[in-house]
């Protein structure tokens, strides 16, 4: 039996596979396409020229887990080029005038290559044999002590049995595709639901050319086009670093349902605008098209029907649970705490399971209260197991928030709903901590005690940290998703001072928190120097 079943092979499933690898134990990478990548595909136009038809672009002032594993992995990257006149096309019937302003990129970078030089890059030292192409996820089943998954392939069912299984492609698609036996709960599935799939229902041009004319002209090669009759909405330089080998690329402005009715001529379409942009010389160039909307294994049904709303870059909280007692992961960009939806996103999804499972693997045979680790002994296993049970503390905790603000919301309470529910749930937990640490065994003899303080309280208080920041994104992240919560701006989008005043009612609580366990760790040190009994 498998250790761990990935499936989905786009960048957060190859991401977390490669460092599977690493670490050792058994797994397998399933991908419904014959094709790694996800998202990310990269074309060659006749000149050699890479074109990326999904992803282009990181930032690595905002994007460090990318820009990280690209520095690790050796890849080369380019600046995107931003230099020249920017046009805008607000009639079709006018010229385009420039515009200016800062750059439009943002400081953007490219890999020399394409794309698709990071999926060849994470895959390249992963086994044939854990690599499983043409696999569609149709079924999955929790057997109490492990999972089951029912693969279609194109000529049978394949049945695999797995400890743990991690689905790591958009949410919407297990909608569409998979069913779940038992079915998830009710608040996991209105996350799923909810979380659109980025750039699903959009399509991609990148047109090959002889030479970069519009550079010749002083021009940037980006141009916005915003009246009625737009095909390409949003256009870019895409050449090569040095420039020698052009492109243009553009994102469509047409939705799904017009760039099917007008198949046949868009690309007449395509290239008139071009031209109309930027001159006759851009006329016929080499075309390279990709309508993500058309693909089943990227866009779902909800994607190519529901209109685009405000992208949240941190997804709903619901998406970052494990399911099944730890049997089942929700991965991909969508599920990611920073980024949702971006390569960045993908690679922030691909960490946080990683740590799970290393977690659950690396987790403390045997602790109990008052007992000892396998492994361990003493104040370090006592240590340990409070540290794994405070960690396990934060569904419950983001739980109970979900309780108390619904709570509210049915009590019709409106003011200071995140704040009151935030610190209740907190408070629980804290409460529950001390309960805890009563109960554990602790050899006192030789812990210091420095002005009143107990040497233990520094590994007391250390694995609240992430729990306690954890909750309070959480909460900020469900509020945005929330429609409940949509009739209270003050809720639905919290404001930093807000944010803050929650923060200073954590604080309050972590330091009463903090005096109860260390009243207790020096009321048991007090008890060991106690005579264990009378002689006479």
């Amino acid at each position: 039996m498998l250790e761990t079943a990935i499936v989905g092979g786009g960048l957060c499933g190859i991401t977390l596979a490669r460092s599977l690898q690493q670490r050792g134990g058994t797994f397998a990478l399933f991908e419904a396409r014959h094709r790694l990548g996800g998202r990310i595909m990269t074309a060659k136009s006749r000149s050699g020229l890479a074109l990326d038809l999904g992803p282009t672009w990181f930032w690595p002032e905002t994007q460090p887990l990318l820009t990280g594993l690209i520095a690790e992995l050796g890849l080369t990257d380019f600046a995107q080029h931003d230099d020249g006149t920017v046009l805008h096309l607000k009639e079709a019937d006018k010229a385009a005038e420039p515009i200016s302003g800062p750059p439009i990129h943002q400081g953007a970078r490219r890999l020399s290559g394409g794309m698709t030089k990071l999926v060849e890059a994470l895959s390249r030292d992963l086994p044939a044999s854990v690599i499983h192409l043409g696999h569609e996820l149709m079924r999955i089943v929790d057997c109490g002590t492990h999972v089951r998954l029912i693969f279609a392939t194109e000529t049978e069912s394949v049945a695999v049995e797995a400890k743990r299984a991690v689905l790591a492609l958009p949410p919407r698609l297990l909608i569409d595709h998979v069913g779940f036996y038992p079915a998830l709960d009710d608040a996991t599935f209105e996350a799923l639901r909810n979380a659109e799939t980025w750039m699903a229902a959009q399509a991609k041009i990148v047109i090959a050319y002889d030479q970069a004319h519009w550079r010749d002209k002083g021009q940037s090669g980006n141009a916005f086009v915003s009246h009625e009759q737009a095909v390409v909405g949003e256009i870019f330089d895409a050449c090569d670093e040095g420039g020698d080998r052009a492109a243009l690329g553009g994102f469509l402005a047409f939705p799904p349902d017009l760039r099917e009715a007008f198949n046949v001529g868009l690309p007449m379409l395509m290239d008139s605008q071009m031209v109309q942009l930027f001159g006759s010389a851009l006329e016929s160039g080499e075309q390279h098209y990709q309508d993500w909307a058309t693909e089943r294994f990227t866009c779902s049904a909800l994607d190519r029907t529901t209109p685009r709303g405000e992208h949240s870059e941190i997804a709903n909280p619901m998406l970052r649970r494990a399911l099944w007692e730890g049997r089942l992961h929700l991965g991909g960009a969508e599920t990611a705490s920073h980024a949702a939806g971006y390569l960045e996103g993908a690679v922030n999804a691909a960490r946080r399971i990683e740590r799970a499972l290393a977690r659950a693997a690396d987790a403390p045979v045997g602790v109990r209260p008052g007992g000892v680790g396998e492994g361990l002994s003493g104040n370090d296993a006592s240590l340990s197991w409070f540290a794994s049970w405070v960690a396990a503390q934060r569904d419950a905790a983001f739980d109970d928030y979900r309780q108390r603000l619904n709570r509210s919301l049915a009590t019709q309470q409106r003011e200071q709903l995140t704040q009151l529910a935030v610190l209740g749930a907190i408070e629980q937990v804290f409460a529950a901590a001390l309960q805890v640490l009563e109960a554990l065994s602790f050899d006192m003899r030789h812990v210091a005690i420095e002005r009143g303080r107990s040497g233990l309280m520094p590994e007391i208080q250390k694995p609240f940290r992430d729990v306690m920041q954890s909750l309070l994104d959480d909460a900020v992240a469900f509020n945005r998703t929330s429609c409940a919560l949509s009739n209270f701006p003050f809720e639905h989008k919290p404001p930093k001072d807000y944010v803050q005043t929650i923060l200073r009612d954590i604080a309050a609580a972590w330091q009463e928190f903090s005096l109860a366990a260390n009243r207790i760790l020096l009321a048991k040190a007090e008890a060991a120097r106690q005579p264990t009994g009378v002689s006479s």
